[in-house]
């Protein structure tokens, strides 16, 4: 785990919420090079799989040439759902290192726990890294519109 890269992650949540998003960032990483980016744009792109993880996977994807992210890792600021936890499955992604609980949707320990599920491959797991800075990015968004 490296802290430089919950950074970028939560630049990219600072980045859906300037552009009226809720604030979710991911970066894929593979031997320690950030090789996809991704942050919330569901409002902008009227997509409900616009998700910040789903975004960084195919980033990853398409630079690398490959959907197998076996040796990656993803940092997301916000517990993945279980749309994204899927996705991250699906993509063999070997460690998810996410920042707040979602205690609505979250399906890494919150609601549900898909690495318990025995799938073909299960990520390791690792939540509530910077999970304050990324709640109060959280926060301070839903603050300013309400």
């Amino acid at each position: 785990m490296n802290r430089k890269f919950m950074d970028l992650a939560i630049i990219e949540a600072k980045k859906a919420a300037e552009a009226g998003d809720v604030p979710v960032g991911a970066v894929v990483v593979k031997n320690d090079t950030v090789i996809g980016v991704g942050r919330n744009r569901r409002e902008q792109d009227k997509n409900a799989t616009a998700h910040a993880e789903i975004a960084a996977i195919a980033d990853a994807c398409k630079n690398i040439g490959d959907w197998r992210l076996d040796d990656c890792e993803i940092y997301v600021t916000l517990e993945p759902c279980p749309m994204c936890s899927g996705a991250i499955i699906n993509a063999r992604i070997k460690t998810v290192i996410f920042g707040a609980y979602d205690t609505k949707v979250g399906s890494f320990g919150s609601i549900a726990n898909f690495a318990n599920i025995p799938y073909a491959h299960t990520p390791e797991i690792y939540g509530g890294i910077c999970e304050n800075e990324c709640r109060n990015v959280l926060t301070d968004f839903f603050k300013g519109i309400r």
